[in-house]
């Protein structure tokens, strides 16, 4: 039978392989936006906060503004803005909103798992 103590090692153990894992992996996002609309800058912010913190130096943000590129809208099928698309790694995710929401957008773009939550 295995103890507490054991039980709880061997959760914080996998916690952190998973931990260690996540931090090689390299992200490429693109986010559309629309001119300096207050949704639009607020995700920027917030996308960039997150990057920053979670993220630092694994990641690559390109911001696409449909006002100037409207044509950039079309092969992403953007039909929402604020939209945040993650390409990389796999799979493809796509957030809309000015992502205020920091734990829905860890979880979505799988930086950490719902389970890291709980």
């Amino acid at each position: 039978m295995v103890n507490e103590e054991e039980f709880e090692q061997d959760i914080i153990d996998s916690l952190e392989q998973a931990i260690n894992q996540q931090d090689r992996r390299y992200y490429v996002l693109r986010l559309y936006i629309a001119g300096t609309t207050p949704q639009s800058i607020q995700a920027l912010q917030n996308l960039t906060k997150i990057c920053e913190e979670y993220l630092k130096e694994r990641y690559e943000l390109e911001v696409i503004d449909i006002y100037q590129n409207p044509a950039m809208a079309v092969p992403g099928n953007i039909f929402a803005i604020p939209t945040l698309i993650k390409q990389l790694p796999p799979p493809l995710q796509i957030l809309i909103g000015n992502l205020s929401n920091t734990e829905k957008v860890l979880v979505g773009l799988d930086i950490c798992s719902i389970q890291n939550h709980v």
